[in-house]
């Protein structure tokens, strides 16, 4: 074994660039290129991998990511020869041992001068020189970087390992971005579940004060009763308890599963609030009115929610705290909004001193709810006042906006929340600018395999899903039938990069409301979610609804292709064709239209899922 100096850097070293070829800086272009939006950690690795041995003239080697403090490394990517991959050994092994040993690039003229080396006897075999290098990050060793010779000519020299120092740098920013991006996402899925969590104690808290409210206040004239001797009124109000008591469970069972209230379960706001008003009225408490104003509209779900919840603990807050006899309930309609109104002529109170009461008078589950109310109205972009002296009763006046998307003059329409899903974070990006950027869109959510968006799809019950059809971490169709089976009426929009009969009659059958290609310009991706998110049919049959087949390549355009996936220049290009620069530069732009490219990076990667699909 031999050992070569190495300096200990974060970033790759540029001692020998001056050395390197045009190819080889070509090739560390390539690879920079492909450190651009792309988080997988795998598959990046093994690109670095085969840019590297390609240069290098060898066609094996892999890939470790090393933990010192724990003393082991990890096989994380490896090409020609089967090293284990996800395997964990101690640091006293390998050629990655002997690297982290030396905390130096390293040099073994045959493989079975490797200590402990984890090479398939197969391969150990045909396997001669080996050299390994260390990946640096912030003064520590987090990874090697080791290629593999078959050939027993071949020496690997220091200028060599100068040369894989370079591609082991770029392994260290490929393998911190993998980790900030695990990170974000861990962080995203963490506030999500806070999130998540919150909306449910909202929804519980709402429910089972409203539902006590009603218990009690039966229970109490039920108690009246029976010192006045009326039985027969006892044995109603118990009655009535009990209706009110299996109410309450019911209501708090689908605040828990995420559903709308039972009572707005195929009704309008307006008719939710009237069977609210006509309980109030029935508990004998106070007197209550609903007023509207305005021309009625069909609310989004979401709306039509946190208004009732709202408007349910205002009126439960009347009841139970303030002692009201009067209530009144506005919901006015607006073209840009929609308000509510609660009006009580309680007792009020000091919310400032609030928090310094006692907490078995009631007043801090009051303080829940109302600070409850003021957050159901800022998530959905609205506002919500509270104004209430002791003595002067209380008034709630919440208001929130509607989104507009095509409709006619002055006629609002529910916002559209789409959930966008795909294994490649390039084409979310692209999907989430294309749609996202529409005045009454809003992208709400992202996933990146069929599990992912499931569990996704159940959190955010989005008006639309864009789904890949073809994911590595999920099939897209299975992801389509087992949402559409837990809700036949949900709409699901496929996306492909690669448009076939057989494939959209697939998703259709899984339940898609149509498929588009990627290809698809922002007019048409826009145009579909719109028509998906207001019921409409889709825009064609069922055997080839939505479908653009993108234009074919031309035999010479295909022949372009395959030297871009092989990382050549325009003018290696030209050399290998026989043709000129400039038509190289033609044919590329054909290629970069015809598969909806912006660069030949993206025209590569969507030419490769297309032949996956």
């Amino acid at each position: 074994m031999r050992e070569t100096d190495s300096p200990r850097v974060a970033l790759p070293s540029l001692d020998g660039v001056d050395a390197l070829d045009q190819r080889s800086t070509k090739a560390l272009g390539a690879v920079a290129e492909d450190l651009a939006g792309e988080f997988a950690l795998r598959p990046l690795l093994e690109r670095i991998l085969q840019r590297s041995t390609q240069l290098l003239g060898t066609d094996a080697g892999s890939i470790c990511l090393v933990d010192e403090a724990k003393g082991v490394y990890t096989k994380e990517a490896d090409i020609g020869v089967g090293c284990q991959s996800g395997k964990v050994f101690p640091l006293t092994e390998g050629v990655t041992g002997a690297v982290v040993a030396n905390r130096a690039p390293v040099i073994f003229e045959d493989y079975l001068q490797v200590p402990g080396g984890h090479v398939s006897p197969e391969d150990r075999a045909s396997l001669r020189g080996v050299i390994g290098v260390p990946i640096w990050w912030a003064g520590e060793i987090i990874g090697s970087c080791v290629v593999f010779s078959r050939d027993p000519d071949r020496v690997f020299e220091q200028s060599d390992a100068d040369l894989l120092r370079l591609f082991a740098g770029h392994a260290a920013i490929a393998i911190e971005n993998a980790r900030l991006h695990a990170e974000a996402e861990a962080n995203a899925r963490n506030e999500a579940v806070a999130e998540e969590r919150t909306r449910m104690a909202r929804e519980v808290h709402d429910t089972v004060a409203q539902g006590l409210v009603s218990i009690l206040m039966e229970l109490r004239e039920a108690d009246v009763a029976l010192r006045e001797q009326r039985y027969r009124d006892v044995e109603r109000t118990v009655e009535q308890a009990r209706l009110a008591a299996e109410s309450a469970f019911e209501d708090t069972r689908r605040s828990v599963l995420g559903l709308a209230p039972a009572l707005l379960e195929g009704a309008s706001l307006e008719d939710a609030l009237r069977a609210e008003i006509a309980w109030a009225n029935e508990t004998g408490a106070a007197e209550a009115r609903l007023s509207t104003a305005g021309v009625e509209l069909a609310l989004p779900q979401e709306h039509a929610r946190t208004l009732f919840r709202i408007a349910q603990e205002a009126l439960t807050n009347a009841l139970r705290h303030a002692e009201a006899r009067s209530v009144r309930v506005g919901l006015i309609y607006a073209p840009a909004d929609v308000t509510l109104l609660v009006q009580d002529d309680g007792t009020g109170f000091d919310r400032a001193s609030m928090n310094d009461r006692r907490p078995q008078d009631g007043t801090k589950l009051h303080g829940v709810g109302l600070d409850g109310m003021i957050e159901r109205a800022r998530i959905l972009g609205g506002d919500l006042e509270i104004e209430s002296m002791p003595g002067w009763g209380t008034r709630v006046r919440a208001s929130i906006p509607l989104g507009r998307l095509g409709g006619g003059e002055g006629q609002p329409t529910r916002p559209i929340d789409v959930l966008v899903v795909d294994d490649h974070p390039l084409s979310r990006a692209g999907m989430r600018h294309m749609v996202g950027g529409v005045d009454g869109i809003h992208v709400v959510g992202e996933a990146s395999s069929g599990d992912e968006a499931l569990e996704r799809w159940r959190h955010l019950r989005p008006t639309v899903t864009l789904m890949d059809l073809r994911m590595e971490g999920g099939d897209g169709l299975d992801a389509i039938a087992r949402i559409t089976a837990e809700d036949p009426k949900t709409t699901i929009i496929g996306i492909t990069a690669f448009v076939t009969g057989e494939l959209v009659r697939a998703a259709c059958r899984a339940g898609a409301w149509t498929v588009l290609g990627k290809e698809s310009a922002r007019e048409v991706l826009v145009d579909a979610v719109v028509a998906a998110a207001r019921g409409e049919e889709p825009p064609l049959s069922p055997s080839t609804r939505g479908v653009r087949v993108p234009d074919a390549l031309t035999a010479r355009e295909r022949q372009v292709l395959r030297l871009l996936e092989r990382g050549s220049t325009d003018r290696e290009i030209a050399a290998a064709l026989g043709i000129s620069v400039k038509t190289v530069e033609k044919h590329v732009s054909a290629i970069l239209r015809k598969n909806g490219a912006t660069n030949r990076t993206q025209a590569v990667a969507l030419s490769r899922e297309r032949e996956g699909d």
